[in-house]
């Protein structure tokens, strides 16, 4: 599992998902790397303007969800949490910030899961498969 946290700030965001920025290399990266599930935390939703900006979140969703998909994720499995770390909006608790977020939602070959946090998000994720019954392991 990847966390891939993106800043929702005017001019940060933009400088990170453009053609050499630090969103595209760590998506491309964690894809080439074999990580197969992945978070996306839109972190900063309290520097935006207006303050936690429900299209500023959707904006973000939009091209990061492009993205990615591009790279070889499919976005319906990715779960997208907007939050303020600096706050602990939406980290462990649901925050009354963002009335608008309704949750992220997920649909994996076992089923769909759904939560608001960052914390369920990880806790939703699946452990990998185990071959302990193959011939060799390394």
């Amino acid at each position: 599992c990847a966390v891939l946290i993106v800043a929702s700030g005017v001019g940060e965001f933009e400088a990170r998902i453009s053609k050499n920025g630090q969103t595209r290399e760590h998506a491309l990266l964690a894809y080439t790397l074999g990580v197969k599930q992945m978070i996306i935390g839109i972190n900063k939703m309290d520097t935006t303007e207006p303050p936690y900006s429900e299209a500023r979140y959707k904006e973000i969703c939009t091209e990061v969800s492009a993205y990615i998909k591009k790279v070889g994720y499919d976005p319906k499995t990715v779960a997208f949490v907007p939050i303020s770390g600096w706050h602990g909006d939406n980290m462990l608790e649901a925050s009354d910030k963002m009335p608008w977020y309704k949750g992220w939602e997920t649909t994996r070959k076992s089923g769909s899961n759904s939560g608001k946090t960052l914390l369920e998000a990880l806790d939703n994720i699946e452990p990998p498969s185990r071959p302990s019954d193959k011939p060799l392991r390394l």
